[in-house]
């Protein structure tokens, strides 16, 4: 592998390495952002990437280049790489796909594949097992990534949708981008955001006959969840907070930014806040993309 110095006559302007666990969408994320003109690379032996990042220069497709590093037995390379990488290009990002172990059974056990972490054909351990290895070997990936994708919950569609948001238009705007995600406690946590906060302590619409159907994006939920006098000194103070705190995360560096609320069923409260939220978000020069993980549940 090649110093920082082998970097400095390629002419990519920014390059994301993309990676975690097998099954969990690596190949429809590089697909999505092909779609969105970055010029992607699938498949590629760790050894190669320094140099197809150094003949980058050459291709004229794009100054946008993705590379798509899977593991296997790779996945030992894969942590070195990409600090060395990172020592060279300034906006390398690194996205990291993920999936609930329950979820990458069912996915392996549809399409029949091997595990990329089965040893030989006389494999003994269970295809369960064998994803946990991966996702021990990948947790210092996952841990030093800049934007973590569950798609345990995520049809293609949805996962374009994430894709698109975090990786379009890149020079327009902010350079960090925020998300904002309804969700139900009942469903589980989200994994792949940066700040929770639970909204179960206000008024439950649930326990209103007529707005127990609704969800949160109706007018009239909303505007239960959103009047109550809790709601508005909680929203003012959580003002107060983006205000003090969005600078200093864009300062730090931080690209991209997830915010969850939380309520029982993901129904009703987490939704109006999100809404909200998204809202106070693009007062503040950071418009935010909204996803309700369970409002359809």
């Amino acid at each position: 592998m090649g110093n920082s110095g082998d970097y400095d006559r390629c002419s990519v302007s920014e390059l994301l390495v993309i990676t975690g666990m097998s099954g969990a969408g690596r190949s429809q994320a590089a697909n999505n952002l092909e779609d969105l003109g970055w010029f992607v690379m699938d498949n590629l032996p760790p050894s190669l990437i320094p140099k197809v990042a150094e003949l980058a220069e050459g291709t004229g497709a794009s100054d946008r280049l993705a590379l798509v590093v899977g593991s296997g037995r790779y996945h030992e390379e894969v942590v070195p790489l990409v600090s060395d990488l990172r020592s060279g290009f300034d906006r390398l990002r690194l996205l990291y796909l993920d999936a609930s172990t329950e979820v990458l059974v069912r996915r392996y056990e549809s399409t029949r594949r091997r595990h990329p972490f089965a040893d030989t054909e006389t494999e003994t351990r269970t295809l369960t097992e064998l994803i946990e290895a991966e996702r021990i070997a990948l947790e210092p990936l996952r841990s030093g990534a800049d934007l973590v994708i569950d798609t345990s919950d995520l049809n293609v569609h949805q996962l374009r949708d994430r894709v698109r948001e975090a990786f379009a238009d890149e020079d327009a705007g902010p350079t960090m981008r925020a998300s904002v995600v309804s969700f139900g406690y009942k469903h589980g946590l989200p994994l792949d955001v940066d700040m929770v906060f639970d909204c179960r302590f206000l008024p439950n619409p649930h326990w209103v006959e007529e707005l127990r159907p609704l969800t949160g994006l109706d007018e009239p939920v909303s505007r239960y969840v959103l009047e109550q006098p809790v709601t508005g000194a909680f929203l003012a103070r959580f003002e107060r907070l983006l205000a003090l705190t969005l600078p200093f995360y864009e300062q730090e560096g931080k690209s991209y930014l997830t915010i969850a609320f939380g309520c029982t069923g993901g129904h009703h409260r987490s939704v109006a806040l999100a809404e909200r939220v998204a809202e106070i978000l693009d007062r503040h020069g950071y418009p935010a993309s909204v996803v309700h993980r369970d409002v359809e549940k």
